[in-house]
């Protein structure tokens, strides 16, 4: 997600209730636009304080597509929070829950014959277990999560297929600056680690203004650029947009990603410090 910042739950689950009031984030992404069977996810999450118990909730739903690929997750985030100093606070969080596998291969091309394509997987469930842990402040916050724990190995029918998932680890982190009365300037990082895999790095740099209207970009470590826009249409709802230009060799082959995502928080009548922000 370019949007990772107003999206924290999908990555980390002792997200859950730190807004101190409820809260639901509704996300499409269609990615690498023009490209046949290219990703496109859609989620929707909702999470809120358990009264004043230090005790948060949260639920996210995944629908992800890629190829011949279809997943559907379905989660549920706990998280418990400690105050550790006067505006600091420690959370941690636990994620149970799951995903539906669906592979239909006359959706893709392969030049020869082969065993694992003779057989398309329906409705296998895989189970999720992930934890992770957030330290917040008013200004600034930082999390580390495993949002799987579980190495399930998918196609085990078949001998000539056989993997196993790798742990991935999620690193946020993320500061507000007060530029003036009506302009906050956040910049965020989202870091993504997995053995075997390239080290994949998100930065960003979002400007509040007038906390009405949200501009900044974004850096995908030889990935992509990308533009954020954002408006508070009214207390509770928020709209967002990005645009992810790819800077990689595959930008002769898609037109962008497009991203859209809505939010509505109940807001407590009591005043919440840059509650667009995190």
């Amino acid at each position: 997600y370019t949007q990772y910042m107003y999206n924290t739950m999908s990555v980390n689950p002792a997200y859950a209730g730190s807004k101190g009031y409820f809260s639901a984030v509704a996300l499409s992404r269609t990615q690498w636009v023009g490209v046949s069977g290219a990703p496109e996810t859609q989620t929707f999450s909702i999470n809120a304080p358990v009264g004043y118990s230090g005790l948060g909730l949260g639920l996210n739903i995944i629908n992800d597509k890629l190829g011949p690929s279809s997943e559907v997750y379905f989660d549920a985030n706990a998280s418990y929070t400690i105050r550790t100093s006067e505006e600091g606070n420690l959370a941690f969080g636990l994620r149970l829950g799951g995903r539906v596998l669906n592979l239909d291969w006359s959706k893709g091309r392969f030049q020869k014959p082969d065993v694992v394509f003779n057989q398309n997987v329906s409705n296998r469930f895989l189970p999720t277990i992930g934890a992770g842990v957030y330290f917040y402040k008013p200004k600034w916050y930082v999390g580390l999560s495993v949002p799987n724990f579980i190495r399930t190995e998918h196609y085990n029918d078949f001998i000539e297929s056989v993997a196993a998932e790798r742990l991935h680890y999620f690193l946020i982190a993320g500061y507000v600056f007060d530029l003036s009365e009506n302009v906050k300037f956040k910049p965020a990082a989202l870091a993504k680690v997995v053995s075997g895999a390239p080290l994949s790095i998100d930065f960003s740099a979002n400007f509040l203004f007038s906390e009405k209207f949200t501009a900044g970009l974004a850096y995908r470590w030889g990935d992509s650029i990308s533009a954020i826009v954002g408006f508070q249409l009214s207390d509770s709802w928020h709209l967002g947009y990005a645009y992810d230009l790819t800077t990689s060799n595959f930008r002769n082959y898609n037109s962008g990603t497009h991203e859209i995502m809505l939010t509505f928080d109940v807001l407590k009548q009591v005043k919440v410090i840059s509650p667009r922000f995190f």
